[in-house]
């Protein structure tokens, strides 16, 4: 059976509820929230049996493990490697692993691929091109990329949306997809996607104009055009009822790269320095601290050194106070406490010591 199934199957079986099971008339949809964390549940141990692999291959066991590289989301996972013995070696190695629990790879999902070929992986499209030496000292450049397929499938049901909304006013047009819009350039802001997003502008800008013009057939282009295009922030063919309800374009969706979390942490570990670094905030670290961090990139601005989670931190005022400075974040900067101390210049008077400290 698939893995799909068998979760399907868990929710089928029952629940049990303060010690009462219920049966159950229905199991999860493919793409409920719920099915990517049992598909977690399911194949947790996948990453830990190719490291086991890794390190068995001749060599340092070090450099082996960072060679081989295990990718995995719910039941989607990519193997990659230099070598395609290994590659091979991993397939069967998790079909193994598999067997245990009653399940099998697909064939019709499972296939081999040079990266210079490029392969779809959740929806991004991946690939190696090549580029001469000036441009990159390994001969190629990775560019992930949505994939084409989901580009299509998003212009389409861009397209049945206004499909379905002929008579309807531009108000309710705009509110259906203006949401599908920002959630699906939020997904791919992080890839290099400037391309797709201005070439899907461009398809849904002409698109908008025939809905106009089907709208209004006895009117000019140039009376539809002002009726229902507008200036916002310096664009003069933004789609728009007023000042407060108009249509986001993909192109102006920021592309901000993503940061992956290193190794094993997770924002209940009690790293505080690492996630309010990251994030910008978290529970028990106070906001204008944790703000002030992502803002310094974890850095001490005196020493330049990376704060680590036993360090001890302190606000320093750039202006001091008495000379007018502020409490607020421009004038403010963390540093650490011995970094403050000498930024203040400050002496211990050896008179002031206790002479029998303990």
């Amino acid at each position: 059976p698939s893995i799909r199934r068998l979760i399907r199957s868990w929710l089928k079986a029952g629940v049990m509820d303060n010690g009462t099971f219920s049966s159950t008339e229905e199991g999860t949809p493919q793409g409920g929230v719920i099915s990517p964390l049992l598909a977690n549940i399911a194949l947790h141990g996948m990453e830990q049996r190719i490291k086991q692999y890794a390190e068995s291959m001749k060599g340092n066991k070090t450099r082996n493990r960072k060679a081989l590289s295990l990718i995995r989301y719910a039941d989607d996972f990519v193997i990659m490697h230099k070598d395609q013995t290994v590659v091979e070696d991993c397939q069967r190695i998790i079909n193994e692993w598999l067997k245990d629990m009653g399940l099998e790879l697909k064939p019709s999902k499972t296939w081999i691929t040079h990266t210079s070929e490029g392969f779809d992986f959740l929806g991004f499209n991946i690939r190696q091109y090549q580029v001469g030496k000036n441009q990159s000292k390994q001969g190629f450049k990775t560019i992930i990329k949505p994939s084409q397929e989901k580009v299509l499938e998003h212009y389409g049901q861009l397209s049945q949306i206004i499909e379905r909304h002929k008579a309807a006013p531009q108000a309710a047009l705009i509110s259906r997809l203006k949401p599908i819009i920002r959630g699906w350039c939020n997904y791919y802001s992080s890839v290099c996607s400037k391309e797709t997003f201005s070439k899907l502008g461009y398809l849904l800008w002409n698109k908008l104009q025939r809905w106009g013009y089907r709208r209004h057939p006895k009117k000019s282009k140039g009376w539809v055009t002002k009726k229902y295009w507008g200036i916002i922030e310096d664009d003069n063919w933004t789609f728009r009822v007023n000042e407060e309800l108009y249509l986001p374009k993909h192109a102006k969706t920021p592309i901000v790269r993503h940061v992956k979390v290193k190794e094993s942490r997770s924002p209940y570990d009690g790293d505080l320095i690492y996630w309010s670094t990251r994030m910008g905030k978290h529970p028990e670290m106070p906001k204008q601290k944790a703000r002030l961090l992502k803002n310094q990139k974890g850095k001490c601005t005196h020493c330049g050194l990376t704060f680590r989670s036993d360090d001890l931190l302190e606000k320093h005022h750039i202006i001091p106070r008495s000379l007018g400075g502020t409490n607020k974040d421009e004038n403010l900067e963390l540093l650490h406490l011995h970094c403050h101390d000498a930024k203040h210049d400050t002496k211990v008077n050896s008179s002031e010591l206790d002479e029998n400290p303990w």
